[in-house]
């Protein structure tokens, strides 16, 4: 959601959070999700509001479990970031551990003190995007949080010498403070006894000759010609501080709403050589600034926020026209994006697996069905007046083709299915601004011989939030108001393997998060009184067929920027 706009205050009302944020003197599932910073111990008695320093951030998601084998740590990111530079490092593998690994984890911490925004960021490694992440909001004391993920599927890049880049953008001045130190170390687990070589793709691609045309990406993809399957995964985000960050609240501009950006529909598409080849619902990420409350964040991030995952995109099928050894044109597109309006940043990377019995694999690409989005809505509002805006959408993708390989013909077809629906309101002046939406994305790969039984892949996400803020003039004090905010998140991802009707495997990952959190705007900061009161809970379930199903949970809960709960198991 946006920040407060109550005209003619919006301005002072950002300033007023800057100064807000400055004001401060201050064994799991395997999983390729961010982690907790490790629990210091939750508080017995939490504070009766929020004091000038609060704990450092922590999320509910799984640690990534490690092998017990040896490793070894190369650095490939130690710096602090003060303006818009990238910050580029030669990367040169592990002597003492020589691939292939196991596994791969790369473990971020981060610091900042003082008073700054979130920033967004990457790090990329020989041009590929390894991470996408946001940063929260410190306190004057300073604050630090800690990122691991598994990046195993980056190791047929990581197994030679790269340049790594490492960008978040920052202003630091007299009046923004905050300089954010950030690390990132590499580990690479040898194999061994139970830890047997990672089965990881052929070779990692980053879209070559990339440019900009409006607002879309473009660039070249030429794949090795014995090809037999192709995934790309593609790193969305709205941000730049424009109403694209709040995509999901937005509403025609003769609707007098603060966020004119249209409806709030998106979607990311991929083209190759001008055929649709590709579609995905992007995630609704809100950064520790989001919501126009930074109380809710402070403790407890939103969902995925310290690292924004990828869209996923199996692409496969295009490998019938791909296959012939030459570059191919790709496009990459936002749907639902008004002409000419900027926000996005698209990343994509492209994993190719290659036959190892057949130097040129040929293939015939079957029929597409890809008709437009159905996009239905209702919306009301002028001016300063209330106003809504309900929509509901879908949209269906399904390509197959057909490759000839050295074990005999193989057929795949990618059947995706994306859905929205969103109840968007607000009353006169926006004083009270409420959103109930929810995402569905589904992917179906099925893979077959000719006369075989197919493998059915399915991946499910579901995305969701509930939420009012509000704004509103109090009648003691002139000039100032009452902000306050609650928000319910949930995220979702599971994913199924099946041949035959028969389930061989099932995992079930969940991140949600609910809050809610109120401060004074326009006194003195001692006569704020700001309160917040915010959990998240994270759960991994997983089964493999002949194996015992496995189950974890993560629960954090902090009031007032004080942990009273981080309980997992």
């Amino acid at each position: 959601m946006r920040k407060p706009r109550l005209r003619p205050v919006t301005s002072a009302v950002l300033g007023a959070l800057l100064a807000l944020t400055g004001a401060s003197a201050a064994a799991a599932l395997p999983s390729t999700s961010t982690a907790a910073v490790p629990s210091l111990g939750p508080a017995a008695t939490p504070p009766a509001e929020f004091g000038s320093v609060w704990d450092d951030p922590r999320t509910p998601e799984p640690p990534v479990s490690v092998p017990p084998t040896r490793h070894c740590t190369v650095r490939v990111v130690e710096d602090a970031f003060a303006d818009f530079d990238v910050h580029a490092r030669a990367y040169t593998p592990p002597v003492g551990c020589v691939g292939p690994w196991s596994k791969v984890v790369m473990r971020l911490d981060g610091s900042v003190a003082g008073r700054q925004f979130d920033r967004i960021g990457h790090v990329d490694v020989g041009g590929v995007r390894m991470l996408t992440l946001s940063t929260p909001e410190p306190s004057g004391a300073g604050i630090r949080w800690h990122v691991e993920k598994d990046v195993t599927d980056l190791a047929p890049l990581l197994g030679r010498p790269q340049q790594v880049q490492a960008f978040i953008g920052n202003v630091v001045d007299s009046t923004y403070t905050g300089v954010i130190h950030v690390t990132v170390d590499l580990d690479f687990y040898a194999t061994g006894p139970g830890a047997p070589a990672a089965h990881t793709a052929d070779s990692v691609l980053p879209l070559a000759d990339i440019a900009r045309d409006g607002t879309d990406l473009v660039g070249s993809l030429t794949v090795p010609r014995n090809s037999t399957r192709l995934l790309a995964d593609v790193f969305a985000t709205g941000s730049g501080g424009g109403c694209e960050e709040f995509w999901d609240t937005s509403a025609p501009a003769s609707k007098g709403y603060s966020c004119p950006d249209g409806l709030p529909y998106r979607e990311v598409d991929v083209r190759i050589d001008g055929r649709l080849a590709g579609i995905a619902a992007p995630y609704p990420v809100v950064y520790t600034g989001g919501w126009s409350n930074p109380f809710l964040w402070y403790a407890i991030p939103s969902p995925k926020a310290f690292d924004i995952p990828p869209l996923g995109y199996d692409l496969t099928p295009f490998l019938a026209r791909l296959d012939d050894g030459r570059p191919h044109d790709v496009r990459l597109s936002v749907v639902g994006l008004p002409a000419g309006q900027g926000g996005w940043t698209l990343a994509p990377r492209f994993r190719v697996w290659r036959d190892a019995g057949r130097s040129v694999v040929s293939g015939t690409m079957g029929t597409a069905y890809a008709p437009q989005p159905e996009i239905t809505s209702s919306v009301a509002g002028t001016g300063d007046r209330a106003g809504h805006v309900d929509l509901g959408a879908t949209r269906e993708l399904r390509v197959s083709a057909r490759l000839s390989t050295s074990r005999g013909p193989v057929t795949t077809t990618v059947t995706r299915t994306l859905g929205n629906t969103s109840t968007h309101s607000w009353t006169d002046g926006e004083a009270d601004d409420t959103l109930k939406a929810s995402w569905t994305d589904t992917q179906v790969v099925a893979t077959g011989h000719a006369e075989g039984t197919p493998t059915v892949e399915r991946t499910e996400h579901r995305w969701d939030k509930d939420g009012v803020l509000g704004f509103h003039p109090r009648t003691d004090v002139a000039g100032a108001y009452d902000v306050a905010g609650a928000l319910a998140i949930s995220w979702e991802r599971a994913t199924s393997t099946s041949r035959g009707g028969a389930a061989l495997s099932s995992r079930t990952e969940t991140s949600s998060y609910d809050g809610r959190a109120a401060w004074i705007y326009g006194v003195p900061r001692d006569e704020r009184h700001a309160t917040a009161d915010t959990s998240a809970r994270a759960t991994v379930t997983e089964h493999v067929l002949g194996r015992p199903a496995t189950s974890w949970e993560h629960r954090l809960r902090a009031v007032n920027g004080i942990f009273v709960t981080d309980a997992a198991g």
